[in-house]
């Protein structure tokens, strides 16, 4: 089994500089990347051959009061520390994939406003016609993240494709949570890091986000450069989420959106 507690500990603990905690470098007699064991478990609070075991894997199953002061040495923003938590806990039942019917009769009454559907992996379940019409990886059955890693055009298409993809790759991990034995989860990220270098390191840093929204840009082969609002919407009682982008009204990417669906309508 997958010691989804301890990889995590060990990742987060090579990414913390001694002098992040106040502690001394030591030039070039260190011979670990980041905090040693020791370090992190001095400052946490906690003995070494306890927080040993935690890394290790032999212990998966620490107090909320242990994870905290982990969380708090290891300068843990919230959703990480919330993400610290969930590997520490039994993996939960997983939630529904089945789309809504009113949230597929609720996208196709926009039809000005694209609109799609994605599971926890990044695949495309639903779209309307005005997603599609903004771009061919939101139609339904696609892998955005397949698409965005592996797709010379999605360079082109998306002008801040590095922060995308970390972004994507933040939320894949903190999507799956301790479920990351998940086989379609495994498969997918199998394939990436055979496929893709930039993949393998963003995957191997293990950061986690939480969906949100924000501001989106595309540099359309058609409609050219588009600034959009990418909303993002837990659909109750699934583990789907709803995007939509929309424009600021009078701009000049309102006006470009809606000329470029009303030629897709043609």
């Amino acid at each position: 089994m997958t010691n989804r507690l301890g990889d995590y500990l060990r990742a987060r603990r090579e990414q913390v500089r001694p002098a992040d905690v106040g502690l001394p470098a030591g030039g070039g007699r260190r011979r670990v990347q980041g905090l040693r064991r020791e370090e992190l478990a001095l400052l946490a609070g906690i003995s070494s051959d306890y927080y040993m075991r935690l890394e290790q894997g032999r212990d998966q199953h620490p107090s909320g009061q242990v994870l905290d002061a982990l969380a708090a040495v290891l300068r843990l923003d919230p959703a990480a520390t919330a993400y610290l938590h969930e590997l520490a806990r039994p993996v939960a039942p997983r939630a529904s994939e089945r789309v809504p019917a009113s949230i597929l009769q609720l996208i196709d009454s926009w039809p000005a406003t694209p609109a799609y559907v994605q599971d926890r992996l990044s695949n495309v379940v639903a779209a309307n016609r005005a997603a599609t019409a903004l771009g061919p990886c939101y139609a339904v059955g696609v892998n955005l993240l397949r698409t965005v890693f592996l797709d010379p055009a999605e360079r082109e298409f998306r002008p801040e494709w590095d922060e995308t993809v970390a972004e994507g790759v933040a939320i894949l991990r903190a999507s799956f949570g301790a479920d990351l034995d998940n086989p379609d989860l495994m498969e997918l990220v199998d394939d990436l890091s055979a496929r893709s270098a930039r993949f393998r390191e963003l995957w191997a840093l293990h950061d986690v986000k939480a969906r949100a929204g924000h501001m989106i840009h595309f540099t359309h082969p058609i409609a050219g450069r588009l600034e959009l609002h990418s909303e993002k919407l837990p659909i109750a009682s699934t583990a789907l989420t709803l995007v939509v982008f929309h424009a600021e009204a009078g701009t000049a990417s309102a006006d470009a959106l809606q000329r470029l669906i009303a030629r897709e309508r043609v």
